[in-house]
């Protein structure tokens, strides 16, 4: 039996929170569709209440076994080229300054590599202290990757709603890395496995999302999240000629909407 409940308010947002506190649990364990976005109407006339549903994480994984009459999302993987997710120009992306980065071709030092990484990490410690999470960070670099994990015993401070603080403390290292290193390197930052988790979250509400368009035909409107993670939803679904998604609004309300393929 389904644990999806449908909740209204005057808002989107207070939809979801009002629906988070029925189910007693944190936004990242919960899939959300949004139903309607709601009218504000005119002097209080014609006013309509926005719709979302609510589904536990945890219960999807479950429903996989009765909801075997549904297509899978994908049949078979085409080693054509897959659909790629257009980003448009108003849209921030922390991993901009990867991809410049892999525009050049410049050789690091050893100890460009170390400075980037000693001077970043005392940065992102700096800044947990500031935000009241006494942290220490560890560092995993190599030439063309570095990761910096966050231990404190206050991971909720530092991820924030959705990994918004993550993704920007993200961006901030970012910058401080490639102040040193002008070449192709990855960064990223992370606190215990949030990333990890995350990233299967997402995984199951892109799976999630294609079944509920392949069996309704009807598209989907998923809550709005950063670009990072409406990239990875639209990676996961790439594949499946059946699909298409695109974004729509405009951020940070910026939303992803799965829907059948013209």
């Amino acid at each position: 039996m389904t644990n999806t409940i449908k909740v209204s308010d005057v808002s989107v947002e207070k939809a979801i929170q009002k629906g988070l506190r029925q189910l007693g649990l944190p936004q990242d364990q919960v899939f959300v569709e949004i139903i309607s976005e709601g009218k504000k109407g005119l002097f209080g006339f014609g006013q309509k209440n926005a719709e979302v549903e609510l589904t536990p994480v945890a219960t999807m994984v479950s429903e996989e076994v009765v909801e075997e009459v549904v297509e899978p999302v994908v049949e078979t993987v085409e080693e054509t080229t897959v659909e790629t997710v257009e980003v448009p120009e108003e849209d921030f992306d922390e991993d901009d300054f990867e991809e410049e980065a892999r525009e050049a071709d410049y050789e690091e030092t050893v100890d460009q590599l170390e400075e980037a990484a000693r001077v970043t990490k005392e940065y992102l410690e700096g800044i947990a202290k500031t935000y009241g999470a006494e942290a220490t960070v560890t560092v995993e670099a190599r030439r063309d990757r570095m990761t910096f994990v966050f231990d404190t015993d206050k991971q909720g401070l530092l991820i924030g709603k959705h990994g918004k603080i993550l993704n920007a403390l993200q961006v901030l290292a970012q910058v401080s890395v490639h102040r040193f290193i002008k070449g192709r390197i990855s960064v990223q930052v992370d606190v215990g496995d949030y990333r990890q988790r995350r990233s299967e979250t997402l995984q199951q509400i892109a799976e999630r999302t294609a079944r509920k368009v392949l069996k309704t035909k009807q598209p989907v409107y998923l809550e709005p999240l950063p670009a990072y993670e409406r990239k990875q939803i639209h990676a996961a679904l790439s594949k499946n000629k059946r699909i298409s998604t695109h974004s729509e609004g405009k951020e940070p309300h910026r939303y992803l909407v799965v829907e059948i393929a013209e």
